[in-house]
């Protein structure tokens, strides 16, 4: 099974950007869709980007205009960049496979984006 990395979170100030990365220890090709999730204190996980093999998009509302996914399959490496960061983005962010919108991988240890105000 893929093991997946994420990295480049941080402390940012309101309005500032973060890029974060998930490198995958196996072929990303071969997954098919990938997608950002994040889990703030006290609620849920949520989706909040996607990326197709052929690279189509999806963002929830709430991202949408601010965070940009992306993926080097030759890197086996998937990217968020994130711009005009809130307080409210503040979560634990991880990357996943994902099919009808669910998760079907195994998670990793997520990386902390903390957004102060």
């Amino acid at each position: 099974q893929v093991q997946l990395v994420e990295s480049g979170g941080g402390l940012v100030r309101t309005g500032g950007s973060l890029r974060l990365s998930c490198a995958a220890s196996g072929s990303l090709f071969s997954i098919g869709t990938m997608g950002w999730f994040r889990q703030a204190p006290g609620k849920q996980r949520e989706l909040v980007a996607t990326i197709s093999s052929v690279s189509s998009t999806n963002y929830a509302d709430s991202v949408k205009g601010r965070f940009t996914i992306s993926r080097d399959n030759a890197k086996n490496t998937v990217y968020l960049n994130m711009n005009s960061l809130k307080p409210e983005d503040t979560a634990v962010y991880y990357c996943n496979a994902v099919n009808r919108g669910r998760p079907t991988g195994s998670w990793g240890q997520g990386t902390r984006v903390t957004v102060s105000s």
